[in-house]
């Protein structure tokens, strides 16, 4: 089966994960979603990641991180910008999901980052997932 839309594929193998408590999950390997686990890893979602060999393009092994009392933190993670309708919005306009607890992850032309580095570069650009 061929997948259109990796990075949607990506935030639902973590969502699915998460929901049944897994240490780790595997995803397919492109620059976005080595961005996107970046993003999730500096702010304190997940616990890290790595980039596995595979033959062809390579694999991403998350490391999924969960409270002190095996909580998830992760409670909602949703894909925003979609292959069929992309979502751009300027620095004034980025979501602030969650009024501020939860990030929103945009793909910029300096790189993928959340929305608070986006507002404080002063960078817009298109919004790929609100994570809370």
């Amino acid at each position: 089966m061929a997948l259109h839309d990796l990075t949607a594929d990506m935030l639902t193998r973590i969502r699915n994960a998460c929901r049944i408590r897994q240490k780790q999950v595997t995803v397919l390997n492109n620059k976005l979603n080595r961005g996107v686990a970046e993003v999730l890893t500096k702010e304190g979602y997940i616990r890290g990641f790595e980039v596995v060999a595979d033959g062809r393009q390579g694999l991403i092994r998350v490391d999924l991180k969960y409270g002190p009392r095996g909580e998830n933190l992760i409670h909602h993670l949703e894909r925003v910008s979609r292959t069929g309708c992309r979502v751009y919005r300027s620095v004034e306009e980025l979501p602030s999901p969650m009024s501020g607890l939860g990030i929103a992850i945009v793909s910029t032309s300096h790189g993928v980052m959340s929305d608070r580095e986006c507002r404080e570069k002063r960078i817009g650009g298109e919004v790929v997932a609100t994570v809370g």
